[in-house]
């Protein structure tokens, strides 16, 4: 069986944590944080870069430094992983469900404004598939309206728009080093702050409300509780596998491009065939290699597609259930026609095997079950 994905180790990994194993430094802020931390903020212009153990912990930062309140709304497309507004419903929020693009997958920016209220705190913005939503359009929006942007990158380290990077676009952002990203240290993620007035509080947050960095500097002569916060500092072992995997970002991109196009051209005609559509890469965007997707035209179709494939030796995936029609989503008034293309996508969207790992024969076999469907 080819899987869907494999955490395939790229160079230093076990090195790395061998050195933080043999230290004194076990915990989070050790040497290879930092050292993820400076290579991120360079990689990005960053004025801050902060490694969490997760991508959600990014988010949930980011619920607390946006200020959410109980009753405040947050505009997030139904299309998503629930971590994207779960954060900002544990500290109040009400989610405000967007439909999705039916090319890209993408938030419709079409549809934004219309939702917006003056309870309209954050819109949260998801790069599906590592490809740019439609930024200059979202940007307008909230421009006009006070609102901040929050992006989640999950997808989309390396993409850019316009030739601006993903994560840069916004005044914060987050990411993922899941084992399924491109680039992971099993778990873990960062929130990327693009304004240096959130800088010092997001530090307090992450210790856990602390202003025990300032107290690490010798700012002041000893730290206490100053704020709300939590414990979102990832492990120096995690650090470390996760800089091993960035200092090897090129070959393992160089990789994940090759796969996709071997995918997009090796299928294109059954593709075409079948009315199977393949992913969207509108102008201007430089997307990431995360994943390699197809919209099939029914969900008899992708069951019995997905099935075939599995006899094959090929396993797949499908994505994201409609946010608005689960059972939280129903609670704050989600209900069936809302979201149509969300819906669709739900019901017909498929994900081939993609990780960095995979052969040339793996992807050829893979292509040949696809094609023999």
């Amino acid at each position: 069986m080819i899987p869907f994905n494999s955490p395939t180790m790229v160079g230093h990994e076990l090195e790395y944590v061998r050195e933080v194993l043999g230290s004194a430094k076990w915990c989070g802020d050790g040497p290879f944080t930092h050292r993820c931390e400076k290579w991120l903020e360079q990689h990005f212009g960053a004025k801050r870069v902060l490694l969490t153990t997760s991508c959600t912990d990014a988010l949930e930062m980011s619920a607390l430094l946006t200020d959410i309140q109980p009753g405040d709304e947050v505009i997030v497309p139904s299309f998503t992983f629930v971590s994207s507004i779960n954060a900002f419903v544990l500290r109040g929020a009400r989610p405000i469900f967007v439909d999705v693009r039916a090319d890209t997958v993408n938030i419709d920016e079409k549809l934004i404004e219309k939702k917006i209220t003056p309870r309209t705190k954050a819109i949260v913005v998801v790069h599906y598939a590592g490809v740019a939503c439609a930024m200059d359009e979202v940007s307008r929006i909230a421009h006009r309206h006070g609102i901040t942007v929050i992006e989640d990158n999950a997808h989309g380290l390396f993409a850019s728009y316009r030739g601006a990077r993903l994560g840069t676009l916004a005044r914060m952002s987050t990411l993922s080093f899941h084992e399924t990203k491109n680039i992971s240290c099993g778990e873990g993620g960062a929130l990327i702050l693009n304004d240096e007035r959130d800088i010092e509080r997001a530090e307090v947050l992450r210790e856990k409300g602390t202003n025990r960095r300032r107290f690490m500097r010798g700012q002041v002569d000893k730290y206490t509780w100053v704020d709300v916060g939590s414990s979102f500092l990832p492990s120096d072992v995690n650090a470390a596998i996760l800089l091993a995997q960035l200092e090897k970002h090129d070959s393992i991109q160089t990789r994940r491009h090759e796969i996709w196009r071997e995918y997009a051209d090796g299928i294109a005609k059954w593709c075409a065939h079948h009315d199977v559509k393949q992913p969207t890469i509108p102008a201007g965007c430089e997307h990431s290699a995360h994943m390699y997707y197809l919209i099939a035209p029914s969900l008899d179709f992708r069951s019995r597609f997905m099935a075939h494939l599995k006899n094959h030796g090929v396993a797949t995936a499908f994505h994201y259930q409609s946010l608005h029609l689960s059972d939280m989503g129903r609670r704050y008034g989600g209900r069936e026609g809302d979201c149509p293309v969300t819906e669709k996508m739900s019901d017909s969207l498929v994900r081939l095997p993609m990780w960095n790992g995979l052969t040339r024969e793996q992807v050829a076999n893979v292509i040949a079950a696809v094609n023999s469907f």
